[in-house]
């Protein structure tokens, strides 16, 4: 028997879930606040080509996870990317001994969320603020005064401060989402159209506003008309200038990429700043997903292990289990 099931959020762990629960046979809609799908994973459009603002790049670990990876590669969705990477330390710039192997979407970051978007019902610009359940079933309500549904299961993949207040219908499950402490990330975009001096492509910045820098163009697939860099600063300089205007934002972390590079920085072609309100969980619950099989409510996310893409694709895995075994018990 088919059964309707919502998830809300259209980020890597959403569509995780969605596509397994999808080919068990179940209807699935998925609702997304956002323009397109991707979460932290989303790119962003510039003059001067697509951009990685949030996500800059994943790994892979778990066995499930490195054999769906392989898959999306096959794809075209994902491709290796190799940048020569250092470390900055009080001012000094070596080589860095990371040597793990990252993936990034091709040819941007939300190329992934879109292919595994495709064949999925996403309704995108719906705002859900509030889920009802009735005897037997789930309605959603959107900022727009619209109903959806009516659903058997809802699963939440939104960041931990939404998912809270959509999970009031079982104050323990709200409780542990609302326990989770996001830190913030001011995202910088720099673009030159000479190419900057430098053989880095990616470095680990410590003791500076930064905590990392990309080369965005040397990643596979980009436009390399432009010489553009992504800067993160770190979650501690962010939440002491959450507020600070864009332009200043883009003055104070231009001046510290300059300190990483040792060199003084020729003013940028084109620049823009993003600020990530909850770009990672500080600490969160480590059980993958959050559930109560009994009223059919559910929550995942990069909020609960670790923080990392992977995490998000496994949570969203592990709760479409979750459903999936609620719905064989019935």
């Amino acid at each position: 028997m088919q059964t309707h099931i919502a998830i809300i959020g259209a980020g890597l762990s959403g569509l995780s879930a969605a596509r397994t629960l999808q080919a068990a046979g179940h209807a699935v809609q998925l609702f997304d606040k956002s323009r397109g799908s991707g979460g932290r994973l989303s790119s962003k459009r510039s003059s001067f080509g697509d951009l990685d603002l949030g996500g800059q790049y994943f790994t892979a670990r778990d066995p499930d996870f490195c054999r769906a990876v392989e898959q999306w590669q096959a794809q075209g969705w994902v491709a290796p990317w190799t940048p020569q990477i250092f470390q900055s330390r009080q001012g000094q710039l070596s080589p860095s001994p990371d040597t793990q192997q990252r993936w990034v979407g091709t040819p941007r970051m939300s190329a992934l969320t879109r292919g595994l978007a495709n064949g999925l019902s996403v309704q995108f610009e719906a705002r859900i603020c509030e889920i009802f359940r009735g005897e037997q079933c789930w309605q959603l309500l959107d900022a727009d005064g619209q109903l959806h549904g009516p659903f058997s299961h809802v699963l939440v993949a939104t960041p931990a401060a939404q998912a809270s207040a959509l999970l009031a219908a079982n104050p323990m499950l709200a409780a542990q989402a609302a326990a989770v402490s996001m830190e913030p990330v001011w995202a910088v975009a720099m673009g030159f159209k000479q190419a900057l001096p430098t053989a880095m492509q990616a470095c680990f910045v410590h003791d500076s506003p930064l905590a990392w820098v990309a080369r965005n163009s040397s990643k596979p697939a980009r436009n390399s008309a432009i010489d553009s860099w992504v800067l993160h600063a770190s979650s501690a300089w962010t939440r002491q200038h959450l507020d600070l205007p864009a332009d200043a934002v883009i003055e104070q972390l231009s001046s510290a990429f300059a300190n990483v590079l040792q060199a003084a920085l020729p003013a940028a072609d084109c620049s823009l700043a993003q600020r990530w309100p909850s770009a990672r969980p500080a600490q969160g619950p480590q059980t993958g997903a959050l559930s109560d099989p009994q009223l059919g409510l559910h929550a995942c996310g990069d909020w609960g292990p670790a923080g990392r893409a992977e995490g998000a694709w496994l949570s969203g895995q592990r709760a479409a289990q979750e459903i999936l075994q609620s719905l064989a018990a019935r």
